[in-house]
């Protein structure tokens, strides 16, 4: 399985700048190896093509080939839709109602039906609606090959966290209000192959109900994987703990619990630490060493911050340093990732969602206003470029090829040098 695995992670990198499979790319850590990339750009520079996206959805897109795809719901969330666009010329191909959904479920105002975003490989495309719907298509045929719109949970304030592929299996997280469980479905069929309820201790049941406001029960993360001994470890954070599973099985390996819930940021590794963002009105990041089994909460954390942590923009890494946006303010940090130190602080301002991007020796914020910063990394802060489009960010970016493939709230872009 392992080495079936690294051919599949080879041939990804190896093509890495032409499809952007992931929401946060080949490698789901915000890096891109592309080429020749714009630095700044307006809405009338560098701009190769726009299309309008109907609806409200927060989706990333993703790219594989000459298709890019996204998904997107009516504002009410009563219908779920999917969007096949040409990456040359921004033609939609394919504008596919997915799901109806009667009586959709309560979502805040700040997120949309449509937050999950798509995963992509050769011939076939995943989308999420969380509970509501997921389903896979046929990127040749545009065609629905499975759909399934049985699994229960309460997400409470709308759908986030976004499908993963392992080897044959489509991996969904479903932490709500009410469940709290990743199930593993054959991703060729759509049948379920294994499902782990999470092993959190909330210490709030009361004649067995929750006590516990739903906020304080759910969370928008994303699995991660990594290697460690040789063994494939997934990485889950969610309400209360993040956990370390067996992919194929869903086994638990290990867990770190903390006080905190809710968080988006994606998981990041390296210098053989975890670095897992976790909260919301009181983000923290923790650094964990990745290599213990059971609760290893008082052993493996190796050190913790919150000044300047984010909980939806993700980070990246790059080289010794860790570098991180807050949602509110804006405010960029660069940070030892070996000890937790921090480097320095910069006030970007705005409000943050979207993830930052390593690109060309560059990091890229994309605000909520539609302003992007480009950030030249390193001991000091320093600016190298300043863009704005209309609509705001609350997508993260997409690369391929030379180019930005980026969604506003009512648009979706791709941008290259002219």
């Amino acid at each position: 399985m392992l080495n079936y695995l690294f051919v599949a992670f080879l041939s990804t990198c190896l093509n890495a700048s032409e499809n952007w499979p992931d929401y946060r790319g080949p490698s789901a850590d915000g890096h891109s190896d592309s080429k020749e990339l714009p630095v700044s750009w307006s809405e009338n520079k560098n701009v190769e093509w726009k299309t309008a996206i109907h609806g409200r959805g927060w989706s990333s897109p993703v790219v594989w080939g000459k298709q890019v795809w996204l998904t997107t719901a009516t504002p009410d969330g009563k219908e779920l839709s999917v969007l096949c666009v040409d990456r040359d010329n921004g033609k939609i191909l394919l504008d596919k109602k997915l799901f109806d959904i009667a009586r959709p479920q309560y979502k805040h105002n700040t997120n949309s039906y449509a937050s999950p975003s798509p995963v992509i490989e050769e011939g076939r495309v995943y989308v999420s609606f969380g509970s509501p719907g997921n389903a896979c298509l046929n990127t040749k045929t545009l065609k629905v090959i499975w759909e399934r719109s049985d699994l229960e949970c309460n997400h409470f304030r709308g759908a986030g966290s976004s499908p993963v592929l392992f080897g044959d299996l489509l991996i969904l997280t479903m932490d709500g209000s009410d469940h709290h469980y990743l199930i593993a479905l054959d991703k060729k069929t759509g049948k379920t192959v294994w499902r782990r309820d999470r092993s959190t201790e909330y210490g709030d049941l009361r004649d067995g109900k929750p006590r516990l406001d739903g906020d304080l029960r759910k969370c928008y993360a994303t699995p991660f994987f990594i290697e460690v001994e040789g063994k494939t470890q997934m990485i889950s954070p969610g309400a209360k703990a993040v956990w370390a599973y067996d992919p194929l099985t869903g086994d638990e390996i290990w867990q770190v619990r903390y006080g905190n819930h809710s968080s988006a940021s994606r998981t990041l590794y390296g210098h053989g630490l975890l670095f897992v963002n976790t909260g919301y009105s009181r983000a923290e990041l923790l650094a964990i060493k990745p290599d213990g089994t059971g609760d290893v909460t008082r052993t493996h954390v190796a050190w913790k911050l919150r000044k300047g942590v984010s909980n939806k923009p993700s980070p990246v890494l790059i080289g010794e340093h860790l570098y991180m946006i807050t949602d509110n303010g804006g405010i960029l940090s660069c940070v030892e990732a070996k000890s937790g130190k921090v480097v320095w602080q910069e006030r970007i301002g705005g409000a943050q969602s979207a993830s930052l991007i390593y690109a060309e020796g560059r990091i890229y914020t994309f605000g909520e206003d539609g302003r992007t910063v480009a950030i030249q990394p390193g001991t000091s802060f320093k600016k190298i470029g300043e863009s704005k489009l209309g609509g705001g960010f609350m997508s993260s970016p997409a690369v391929a090829g030379s180019s930005f493939f980026l969604r506003t709230k009512t648009h979706l872009y791709r941008l290259a040098r002219e």
